[in-house]
């Protein structure tokens, strides 16, 4: 090992944050990662619990165990770093074991790595004899173990980590899943040029991030000004490829969908349907027309027979209010439902209206403006037309939905454990697209830098995988957009 090789104990609460936190403390086995057996014994009691992001997160991590290959080790097979600190008349009694856990990074261009794990047993702590509060047992035995073994413990609890500091522990936190400055992910870049625009080598581009050239020209007086002529192209492993969008979106656009209105909805609109992209993330507040332009591309998916249907989804559970569970809602399912999914209903009459006015035979593709009973029927027609179906996100488990154009609704309410349960409900040509509002939290565990929508838009900016887009145009009322911008 490296003599810059550094020694980690982990607290229950950075695996509970993300079990892969391991192998980004590890390094590839750089550093030794260790947690004790008081960290085993509470990740355990957490994995039964179904209904929190905690107890879904120790059940990835005893996953990750059960595959992997342990063994009891002697102390003179401890990483150097920790054989060489260790106190010899505290750690006596202990016993260690070791884990091989096994790290697959093949969908984001590695290979499977095994990370060495260790865990320290500790029968008898001595701080059980003079440990007087009625909480935080367990934290002082955690810290008896980093200061018997000179080991950086890595907490999220911000209390542990004072009391640990004051014994002179040195401590880090680590928040895999928080996002620093989310409203500043950004996926558009604008260049200039004068004759030929070229793919920019100074900044690092993925896959689909949107690129704007504007030209510029020289007067007669020696000063550079725009022409107004402006290109636009997607990164496209490394090179441009150019969107001609009056082409796209001109007089050969099916006049059954609803255009893109700005540039940020077109770029929207040719990237959910490129023939390589497979996961779209977007944000934008209300108005912004994500859902809008994201069933408008599914329709253009179905009809070119690309995917069999659409399938709409979104949370029906609000963590804080057990009575607002689909359960507790009048009605049968399929009315159940239909208390979440006015977003949805709102784009397919929006949608309906606008065939109405280019349909050769109004009966058919519309029964309605004239009362709420024929509006109904025109929507149920419609969905049925274009296999458009609505699912709770509950029900996703243990299902596999191929061949659709999946939207995903309100992400910045689910964790980044609900967003994985979708994402691996995915099969063979599925296109997913995940939209949000990270202004618009709800749920009262997460922020706008600790949520599923803020997460994979961070992923997006490193991944040629995920295409992701911000809509910072809305269209809206006065009302609204001053409630936007000052609450």
């Amino acid at each position: 090992m490296s003599s810059t090789q550094k020694c980690y104990l982990l607290d229950t609460s950075v695996i509970l944050d993300d079990p892969n936190n391991i192998l980004r403390i590890s390094q590839e086995n750089t550093n030794a990662v260790v947690i004790s057996n008081i960290v085993l014994a509470e990740l355990n009691s957490k994995k039964d619990d179904i209904r929190s992001e905690a107890g879904y997160m120790a059940r990835e991590f005893f996953r990750l165990a059960d595959v992997a290959y342990g063994e009891p080790i002697a102390a003179i097979e401890l990483p150097k770093c920790i054989l060489d600190a260790l106190d010899p008349k505290q750690c006596q009694n202990d016993r260690y074991y070791r884990l091989d856990l096994k790290f697959d990074r093949s969908l984001h261009g590695g290979e499977e790595i095994l990370i060495k794990f260790i865990i320290i047993h500790r029968e008898h702590y001595r701080i059980t004899a003079s440990f007087s509060e009625s909480k935080g047992m367990n934290d002082a035995k955690i810290a008896e173990i980093a200061d018997d073994y000179d080991l950086i413990l890595l907490t999220n609890d911000m209390s542990f980590r004072i009391a640990a500091e004051i014994q002179g522990i040195p401590t880090q936190n680590i928040r895999n899943s928080s996002v620093e400055s989310p409203e500043e992910i950004d996926f558009n870049y604008t260049y200039t040029y004068t004759e030929t625009p070229e793919f920019p080598t100074d900044i690092e581009h993925h896959n689909f991030n949107q690129l704007t050239f504007v030209q510029n020209a020289l007067s007669t007086a020696n000063e550079m000004y725009e022409t107004g002529i402006q290109r636009h192209a997607f990164s496209v492993n490394n090179n441009l490829e150019w969107c001609d969008f009056d082409r796209r979106f001109g007089e050969h656009f099916d006049e059954n969908l609803v255009r893109p209105l700005n540039l940020e909805q077109k770029f929207y609109f040719a990237m959910m349907t490129h023939p390589q992209n497979y996961v779209t993330v977007v944000a934008g507040s209300t108005g912004s027309g994500k859902t809008l332009v994201a069933l408008q591309a599914g329709l253009e998916l179905v009809s070119e027979g690309i995917v069999e249907g659409i399938v709409y989804a979104r949370n029906t559970i609000t963590s804080n209010d057990q009575q607002a569970e689909l359960g507790f809602r009048k009605g049968d399912e399929e009315q159940k439902m239909g208390y979440f999914m006015y977003p949805l209903y709102s784009a397919v009459n929006f949608t309906i209206e606008h065939q109405s006015k280019h349909s050769i035979d109004a009966r058919v593709e519309y029964t309605g403006n004239t009362n709420s009973i024929k509006r109904e029927n025109a929507t149920e027609a419609f969905m049925k037309k274009y296999n458009i179906e609505v699912m709770d996100i509950a029900h996703m488990r243990g299902t596999t939905i191929s061949r659709k154009f999946v939207i995903i609704d309100e992400a910045q309410n689910m964790t980044n454990a609900t967003l994985k349960l979708i994402g691996t409900r995915m099969g063979e040509e599925t296109r997913l697209v995940v939209m949000g509002d990270p202004g618009q939290i709800d749920h009262p565990f997460l922020s706008k830098r600790r949520n599923a929508l803020v997460t994979l838009l961070n992923k997006a900016q490193h991944s040629d995988f995920i295409a992701g887009i911000q809509l910072r145009h809305t269209i809206r009322s006065n009302v609204a957009d001053w409630f936007d911008k000052n609450f």
